[in-house]
C-alpha cells in the first residue's frame, strides 16, 4: 500500500502483513467460540497493520486445517507462519509486526 503526503511529496509504502485466523464455523457447534469471539476483540485495534483473513477450517476445502486444529482454535498465522493459538499474546503479536515491518 502507498501513501502520499502532499506536505512533503513523499510517498510511503507500508508493507501489509496477513494474518490469519483459523476458526470453526459456529453454526457447527452447539456452543458459540468465546476466544475467537474475544481473539477478534484483542486484534481490532491492530488491524490497520494487517490484512485479516479468517478461515473456517470446518469447510470441505480446508479439512488439512481442520485435521491439524480442530482442537487448538484460535490458532493465528502471520505471513504463513504459525504465530500463536488460543488467546492473543498482545507482546508476541506486536513483537512480530514490529519484525516484519522492519524486514
Amino acid at each position: 500500500m502507498t501513501s502520499f503526503h502532499p506536505q512533503t511529496n513523499i510517498s510511503v509504502v507500508t508493507k501489509l502483513m496477513e494474518l490469519e485466523i483459523f476458526h470453526c464455523n459456529l453454526t457447527v457447534w452447539p456452543d458459540p467460540c468465546p476466544l475467537c469471539d474475544e481473539a477478534k476483540e484483542v486484534l481490532e485495534p491492530y488491524k490497520h497493520r494487517y490484512i485479516f483473513q479468517q478461515i473456517d477450517i470446518t469447510l470441505p476445502e480446508n479439512k488439512v486445517w481442520y485435521d491439524k486444529y480442530k482442537y487448538d482454535i484460535p490458532v493465528f498465522h502471520l505471513n504463513g507462519q504459525f504465530l500463536m493459538k488460543h488467546r492473543v499474546n498482545t507482546f508476541l503479536l506486536e513483537k512480530q509486526l514490529a519484525k516484519a515491518e522492519d524486514g
